[in-house]
């Protein structure tokens, strides 16, 4: 029975230049966005950038967004290759010491929300900044909401919601900050695309 169905069989050579034509031919789509690929100095720049500017005091203020989380979660959703979980955690845990927090709040913020983000990066980048932000509003609020419910657990004192509430500015300024974060790639878009 096996033999009454005719099959066709590349050969070896046929096979390898079938498959690096359809390489060749999925390289040379520079205009979509999810292709364009992101200089890794930029991204380590912008958390660096981020990470002295969340040295400085105005984040003990009640409400003052997160814009380290921002920044992270922001590149795990368009740059998972280059930052990850790992980077949440040691930035969290950087965070935690210079802001005298028990070891371990931030880190942990830090990778529940980038781990959210790393969940639907690939439908992130589908949709404009506004309609990204409030798909990453409610990973901000969860992910922060878990870690106030976790430390006024250990602490036996109850920290308030400010949290959540700068969870929904750090939501906010998603569409700002992504558009300052994109801004490379949307110059090398816009170069590809009058290229072409």
């Amino acid at each position: 029975m096996r033999d009454a169905l005719p099959t066709k069989r590349l050969g070896s050579r046929a096979y390898s230049s079938a498959i690096s034509s359809s390489l060749a031919a999925t390289a040379s789509r520079t205009n979509d966005p999810l292709t364009i690929g992101i200089d890794g100095r930029w991204v380590w720049g912008t958390i660096a950038v981020t990470f002295f500017i969340s040295l400085l005091p105005w984040r003990a203020l009640p409400y003052a967004p997160d814009l380290l989380l921002l920044v992270i979660a922001f590149w795990c959703a368009h740059d998972s290759q280059r930052v990850g979980l790992l980077t949440a955690f040691c930035l969290g845990l950087l965070i935690d010491v210079q802001s005298v927090a028990p070891l371990g709040q931030h880190a942990l913020t830090y990778v529940l929300v980038c781990f959210g983000s790393l969940l639907i990066g690939r439908r992130l980048q589908r949709f404009d900044l506004f309609r990204q932000a409030l798909h990453m509003m409610p990973i901000f609020i969860i992910g922060i909401s878990i870690t106030i419910l976790l430390i006024a657990t250990l602490k036996d004192f109850w920290p308030g919601w400010d949290g959540a509430v700068s969870a929904l500015f750090t939501a906010v300024l998603w569409v700002p900050f992504g558009w300052l974060l994109q801004m490379p790639t949307n110059r090398l878009a816009s170069q590809s695309l009058g290229q072409g």
